[in-house]
């Protein structure tokens, strides 16, 4: 531990210190300096490279979001790990970076930890700070500063959602596979989990390029299955899309890596096959059934007026069936009447 005399502060504001350094080997920081003679000292060496930043660091500044948090990202704010306990919580005459916010009436502080900077991680667990959620490349906490307020932060998204795809051709076939790794024997409708940022009947139609080679449009919306503590605990809804092949699409090449087998099979035999699951039964019987009577479940797009961001909007097309009245239509009559 060095002397009292050989480190002294020469300015001390709220965003930074600069002080002059006698001894250039090596050096303890303080945690507080006081009047009395012996200080608050923790008996801690750093190199003068974590001494810079210590110095130079502002507090931690994030992003703002409009419900009142703050969002620190480690890749845009990097802080070296013996510097980061200081400046998070006691900096210089305990004006941390959560003090800060404390007094700024911050609601919820999210930490976005990057893996290379994962020795944040116990810091912020020692400091009141949870995880949210993690993916391949960082890990997500947060801490809720409100003390007389109930915290209102949302939970992780914990639904996972997947597409199959009807795809019947001109002979009243419709494509069907068998899975590599299966439990039992069965033919299933070619499908799988929809990718981030993917609309779901983009989905519909990789998948089945991808597992049988086949090109297929989109057609209609079929139905869906919603189902709860399925993979990694997660909900599970499960979009059944219409597809209609391109021509030319009567050879097919299956994904060798996932697929075992793939047909064209004719759609009666599907509906009384003995490896066919009763779910996947419903599914195919409701697509005739809405072939039969022009019901169609179609999209179209638009864009958010205030968000700008644009999105599908799925409605119901009644076709052949009488659309029920406006009420415009309605009121019309009445008046007539």
């Amino acid at each position: 531990m060095i002397a009292r005399g050989l480190l002294r502060p020469t300015l001390v504001c709220s965003k930074s210190i600069r002080w002059k350094v006698k001894d250039k080997l090596r050096f303890d920081f303080c945690d507080q300096l006081d009047s009395r003679p012996s200080g608050l000292c923790r008996n801690r060496s750093f190199s003068f490279s974590t001494f810079r930043t210590m110095c130079s660091q502002t507090l931690f500044v994030g992003t703002k979001d409009r419900f009142q948090g703050i969002t620190v990202d480690s890749t845009k704010e990097p802080c070296e790990i013996l510097a980061f306990p200081d400046i998070l919580k006691v900096f210089f005459f305990n004006v941390g970076s959560l003090n800060k916010w404390r007094e700024d009436k911050v609601r919820g502080v999210w930490f976005k930890v990057a893996l290379a900077d994962s020795g944040w991680v116990p810091h912020l667990a020692q400091n009141g700070f949870r995880y949210h959620h993690a993916q391949a490349s960082y890990v997500m906490m947060v801490a809720w500063l409100p003390e007389n307020e109930v915290c209102n932060i949302p939970q992780y998204a914990s639904t996972m959602v997947g597409v199959g795809a009807i795809v019947m051709n001109d002979k009243r076939q419709i494509l069907v596979v068998s899975e590599k790794y299966r439990l039992f024997p069965h033919w299933k409708l070619p499908g799988g989990y929809v990718e981030p940022g993917e609309e779901i009947v983009n989905a519909a139609e990789r998948e089945v390029l991808e597992e049988t080679s086949v090109r297929a449009k989109f057609k209609q919306m079929i139905c869906f299955r919603h189902v709860h503590n399925f993979t990694f605990g997660c909900s599970d809804m499960y979009f059944i899309v219409a597809l209609t092949p391109e021509p030319g699409q009567e050879v097919l090449k299956k994904c060798d890596r996932e697929i075992d087998a793939v047909e064209w099979m004719n759609v009666e035999e599907y509906l009384n096959h003995p490896n066919v699951h009763s779910t996947n039964r419903f599914f195919v019987s409701k697509f005739l059934e809405y072939e039969a009577s022009g019901i169609s479940l179609t999209y179209h797009e638009d864009t958010h007026q205030i968000l700008k961001k644009s999105y599908l909007v799925y409605s119901l097309d009644l076709g052949q069936h009488k659309k029920m009245d406006s009420p415009n239509d309605t009121i019309s009559q009445s008046n007539k009447q």
